[in-house]
């Protein structure tokens, strides 16, 4: 132990945890960091090295025999059966199956999805319900043969600590300088700061800014292997990370159709790893995070008001001084198209993750941090609990270049990172001048790339600064872009000047005396944009009658209907054959082209069955998918008419699609392994007569 061990576990007796005894049993597992942590404070909770082997001892014991692995479901159910209840530590999620009118218990690794949960876990603990929650959760099983599960929760605890004092966490800080404190959160994380400089110290901090800042809008761009998704995935239990593809406003923001809040109510962040990889299907989307960005509000038919921080994180593909010396190339490169300037614009930091050092051994310690659940607690508390935001605003000033999403965001940026370094009281002026330098030259990163981008001078205040303590005005630069011209004075290009660019545009590179590159050669004028999924097709839509001949391949449901959907919100498809198995799957293919249509909102299908249909396998088959679009904002409706037998298709924007034989046009293919299984496109058709035509709305 240092000097710094012996003050952090005098002070903070119980708390804290030395943080290799963690590496040496986070290697080999997949359980998260606070998750470890929560069974090493419980067995490890020690300065004396017998009693710490022995708690190890226990932790690996616990994990043996508590700890689910994903490979050992089968040997997890059998105890359950056999003993007729275990205790397990596992992830708990809690979904509500409409067609059972019920809340069913998920364990991922437990593997069943039909677990029995009273009320009062999920009640108690809405994140059950958004995302799961890693818990110590005691499975019984149920003798009841009448009922339809075999398992159900007997009691559930989830891993977090159960009380935690905020003013005692503030009477530890006071004992601590600002350094030294500094250097206890890189231990809580892992870090030894005692090999890293003090800048790197201070990126490592800014990772957190968005665990404490509520509305922190962060972004951090830079090579693989830092670390940069790991803050938000173990870290805190109060953060969830998630992938790009999931990005629609039914998950992230309200569920109309469930009149349910998304991910952003139930989280204090919301990260996506992988930014550039971000689809999005639905231009509401994109604008209803800017409204959240911008004031944590927004609207779709309710309003809805919530604190969770955004941040974004990924890589690079270029390196940073080929970049920033690029007319054509900016840093905010890798975001996907739909990011436009208003998006960029919310964002208060961009960290530089191209100055992160590679994740490597070197840098983890081995001495006494916060147990990570601890701090995550204090994290927590801070964003819902404090404001620090009129406190820098009555000490701060800021320069005239400085605007106002500029002065929003740095202001933000020094609250933040008060909550974390000094959350007992104020800064000194040194310290709080500190911060503010670092918060304008994150928030200037932003406004440079913006200023890149526009063709006019809307951005072009680059020249952020602060007042001194002395009264000076201090302009602060972002150090990759200081003496790049490309990124200080981009080349403006007039918009109404009949002579076109020069082409290729060569950006010329620099990365220091006597370094030399290939420029970077880029065909503007021959590079054509591909149209926007979401803008109208300019040819004009015609009415259509022809006949699919016996055996002709070419056609899907998308390609017959895909044009004709433009502006729809609801479709009405009548059909009496949505019975049997192969039935249902060619409507399921249908709905998949149809959600391709983001204003898509209803779909209603009309259907029959005979006394040979199995209608409770019918009714199952056609709830699951219902329950699928659900999750995607689309609300499925099911008529049932007995007597009906035409086939038609109406949407709401005028047009009417009769396919002869309904949805049901294809052959089975010969071979469930041959062409045409999957792909409708390449499979033979029967032959049926396709009338579309217009119509009223209906």
């Amino acid at each position: 132990m240092d000097e710094l061990d012996k003050k952090v576990t005098g002070i903070f007796d119980g708390k804290v945890v030395r943080k290799d005894l963690l590496h040496r049993i986070k290697k080999g597992t997949n359980v998260p960091t606070f998750v470890l942590e929560f069974l090493l404070a419980r067995y490890c909770a020690s300065d004396d090295e017998a009693e710490i082997q022995g708690g190890l001892e226990a932790v690996l014991e616990t994990l043996n025999d508590n700890y689910v692995r994903p490979n050992e479901a089968n040997r997890a159910q059998s105890k359950v059966a056999t003993k007729g209840k275990y205790k397990f530590i596992d992830k708990v999620h809690v979904n509500y199956v409409e067609k059972d009118r019920r809340h069913w218990a998920a364990l991922e690794n437990f593997d069943s999805r039909r677990v029995a949960i009273s009320e009062k876990f999920y009640r108690d603990n809405d994140r059950l319900l958004q995302g799961g929650l890693w818990c110590e959760v005691t499975i019984a099983y149920n003798e009841i043969e009448d009922d339809d599960y075999a398992f159900y929760i007997e009691d559930l605890r989830p891993i977090q600590l159960s009380r935690f004092s905020f003013e005692r966490y503030c009477e530890g800080r006071a004992q601590c300088s600002r350094d030294e404190w500094i250097d206890i959160v890189l231990r809580s994380v892992g870090l030894e700061p005692s090999k890293l400089a003090h800048r790197i110290k201070m990126h490592f901090v800014a990772r957190l800014l968005p665990l404490v800042e509520p509305n922190f809008n962060f972004i951090e761009l830079g090579p693989r292997g830092t670390g940069k998704s790991y803050f938000f995935s173990e870290f805190s239990p109060y953060s969830t990370l998630i992938s790009g593809g999931q990005a629609t406003k039914a998950t992230l923001f309200y569920n109309n159709q469930r009149k349910k809040i998304g991910l952003v109510g139930f989280w204090d962040t919301v990260a996506f790893d992988e930014v550039g990889g971000i689809k999005v299907k639905d231009p509401d989307t994109i604008q209803i995070m800017k409204d959240f960005m911008a004031n944590g509000r927004f609207s779709r038919g309710v309003e809805v008001i919530a604190d969770a921080s955004m941040a974004f994180v990924g890589n690079l593909d270029l390196s940073v001084s080929q970049i920033v010396n690029s007319e054509v190339y900016d840093l905010f490169q890798p975001l996907p198209k739909e990011f436009d300037l208003a998006v960029m614009d919310r964002f208060a930091c961009y960290l530089p993750g191209w100055e992160m050092p590679k994740n490597s051994s070197d840098f983890l310690t081995s001495n006494y941090g916060f147990i990570t659940d601890y701090l995550a607690e204090a994290f927590h508390y801070q964003l819902k609990q404090t404001n620090r935001f009129e406190e820098v605003s009555k000490r701060i000033r800021l320069g005239s270049s400085v605007e106002g999403r500029d002065e929003k965001g740095i202001k933000k940026t020094v609250a933040a990172f008060l909550k974390i370094l000094h959350p007992d009281g104020a800064p000194s002026d040194e310290e709080f001048h500190e911060y503010v330098e670092y918060a304008v030259e994150c928030r200037r990163r932003v406004k440079e790339q913006m200023n890149k981008r526009k063709s006019d001078d809307e951005f072009a205040k680059i020249n952020l600064s602060y007042i001194g303590a002395d009264g000076k005005e201090v302009i602060v630069y972002c150090p990759e872009s200081k003496s790049a011209t490309a990124t200080q004075e981009p080349i403006r290009r007039d918009i109404h000047s009949d002579k076109a660019p020069d082409k290729p545009v060569k950006a010329t590179l620099k990365s220091g005396p006597g370094v030399t590159h290939d420029p970077i050669t880029t065909d503007i004028a021959d590079t054509p944009e591909s149209p926007s999924a979401d803008e109208p097709v300019n040819e004009k839509l015609k009415e259509q009658h022809y006949t699919i001949h016996y055996g002709d391949t070419g056609f899907s449901y998308e390609s017959i209907i895909g044009p004709y959907l433009y502006g729809a919100k609801s479709i009405e498809i009548e059909d009496p054959y949505i019975r049997v198995t192969h039935q249902i799957h060619n409507f399921v293919r249908f709905c998949e082209a149809v959600i391709k249509t983001p204003t898509v909102r209803k779909i209603r299908l009309v259907t029959s069955y005979d006394g040979d249909t199995d209608v409770t396998k019918m009714s199952e088959n056609l709830s699951e998918l219902k329950q699928s679009l659900l999750e995607l904002d689309i609300e499925l409706e099911i008529k049932v008419n007995e007597h009906m037998h035409d086939r038609e298709i109406r949407i709401d924007n005028g047009w009417t699609i009769k396919i002869g034989r309904g949805l049901d046009f294809f052959q089975k293919p010969d071979s469930w392994f041959g062409i045409g299984a999957n792909d409708l496109s390449a499979r033979k058709c029967l032959e049926t007569k396709v009338d579309i035509f217009k119509h009223g709305s209906f």
